[in-house]
């Protein structure tokens, strides 16, 4: 069975990678010399004349990796594209800078890095100086922005759109297109419409192209912020409005992505149950588990107790937004749970020899395979040299943490109802948190269904090591590396 599953893995990992791969066939896709400015990628068909050039840009937390849906499909559709990591985000090696809260401060440092990428690519021989602008997110504003800068914009795509930017008739040939849940988000879609139209609604192209007034709003059924950006509906309205402001027509597929993405991460979490039956098995049995009532203060009394005692603490270490503050929380969240743990006889038995080696596989697994599929076909996942002490800073408080959640939860052995429990504790111990500090905290918010994410399937995969070894501390501690490694990829550098 172990090794018919691992057949099984291989061989979904094996499709999914050559259907993803496939995207790519026909265009070169290649670093893109900015002169100094951000790191950018070049997509174009390897055949082909001069075209619009199309610049991408990613959101908040984001990457030109996220972006790779729209890049490969409008590539595909014969465009010379463009798509780029803004300060502080993915391998931009320069912090964000100005002031975060104003629009002279660092929103217009983004769209002179978008310029600059912009002038490179209406350089290159395939494009034939015209201009279009497509942004996510945070994104959406800035690429509204720049089109307003910009004489030689035809069309702006605004992906999950909120700006106070957009008049009736600028910036030119507008495109909004949402989430069919990002209810908030469409309905600032229809006022900006309504501009143009009052009587318009979704669906509806108002204005005039020749002119630069056109305006159009979609909602893309069944996605939500995340999902729209590999929604059929998304990409192949995106490619229509570009081919109708600059009459073109195109007849290559969009690059449907979501689903092989899903896929392959499902494959590898797949494979890591015969791998982890390849481990020596348990030789010693664990602790008994603790009485209900002794599980319940370990897992309620440091989620009340961490966000009080931090609440005047400030702190300004690392160049990153809230991780500061998150690795104080881990680490006393940990110290804590392993305080009381140990106190009741928890930690006798789980830091034999071998522990080091099977952490060290654990983390290499969901460092090196899994975040490698990640880095390749999702979001940027392997760090530039700036980003070591940021994941060193977070990994003093993420080691003790996974190690005590591991402990209290036996490596994915307990109940349900305590492994929900304690996880939940958590991440309401962080809400607490940020209603506490609002201002300080906000993006805690951000992070809060990364961290979800991670216990669903990075504390699957360690419960099968646990289970299989008899050593739940071994998996925490490699999970609490690649925790550490996760969130120190994830969320935008800025400077002290």
């Amino acid at each position: 069975m172990r090794w018919l599953i691992a057949l099984a893995a291989l061989a979904v990992i094996a499709l999914s990678v050559w259907q993803l791969e496939g995207d790519r066939a026909g265009l070169t896709i290649a670093p893109l010399d900015t002169r100094g400015g951000p790191p950018a990628t070049l997509y174009l068909r390897t055949e082909g004349g001069p075209a619009p050039a199309v610049v991408i840009v990613h959101g908040f937390a984001g990457s030109r990796q996220l972006m790779a849906p729209f890049a490969l499909t409008l590539a595909r559709a014969g465009y010379t594209v463009a798509s780029l990591d803004l300060m502080g985000h993915g391998r931009n090696t320069a912090p964000i800078t100005g002031d975060l809260t104003r629009i002279e401060g660092t929103t217009m440092l983004m769209v002179a890095e978008m310029q600059a990428v912009a002038q490179a690519v209406l350089a290159h021989p395939r494009a034939d100086g015209r201009l279009a602008w497509l942004g996510h997110s945070m994104a959406s504003d800035l690429v509204l922005r720049a089109g307003l800068q910009a004489p030689e914009a035809g069309a702006v795509v605004a992906i999950s759109a909120f700006s106070q930017a957009v008049t009736a008739e600028a910036p030119p040939n507008i495109l909004i297109i949402n989430g069919a849940l990002e209810t908030r988000l469409r309905d600032e879609a229809r006022r900006v419409i309504a501009l143009t139209d009052s009587e318009a609604g979704e669906g509806q192209t108002v204005g005039d192209r020749a002119s630069g007034t056109a305006r159009r709003a979609v909602a893309a059924p069944g996605v939500e912020h995340v999902g729209v950006l590999y929604s059929g509906t998304a990409l192949r309205e995106a490619r229509d409005w570009l081919d109708a402001a600059f009459e073109r027509e195109s007849t290559a597929p969009p690059a449907l992505r979501g689903g092989w993405i899903m896929l392959l991460l499902a494959g590898i979490v797949a494979l890591d149950w015969p791998l982890a039956r390849t481990l020596p098995a348990e030789r010693a049995p664990c602790p008994a588990p603790l009485p209900a009532r002794r599980f319940l203060v370990v897992a309620l009394a440091p989620a009340l107790l961490v966000p009080l005692a931090l609440w005047p603490v400030e702190t300004r270490v690392l160049p990153v937004l809230v991780a500061d503050y998150l690795a104080l929380h881990f680490a006393l969240y940990g110290v804590l749970s392993l305080a009381l743990l140990g106190w009741w006889g928890q930690l006798r038995g789980q830091f034999p020899a071998r522990i080091w080696w099977i952490a060290a596989a654990v983390a290499g697994f969901g460092i090196l395979v899994f975040g490698g599929a990640l880095d390749r076909y999702v979001a940027s996942f392997f760090p530039h040299a700036g980003r070591a002490a940021v994941i060193a800073g977070l990994a003093l408080g993420a080691l003790p943490f996974m190690l005590g959640d591991a402990l209290l939860t036996r490596g994915g052995r307990a109940r349900v109802w305590r492994v929900v429990l304690a996880r939940g504790a958590f991440l309401v111990s962080l809400m607490i948190a940020v209603a506490l500090d609002f201002e300080g905290l906000f993006f805690l918010v951000i992070i809060l269904p990364v961290i979800l994410l991670f216990f669903l399937l990075f504390g699957l995969m360690a419960g099968w090591v646990g289970r299989q070894t008899g050593l739940p501390a071994a998996a925490g501690l490699g999970l609490g590396l690649v925790l550490a490694w996760s969130l120190g990829v994830t969320f935008p550098m800025v400077a002290v």
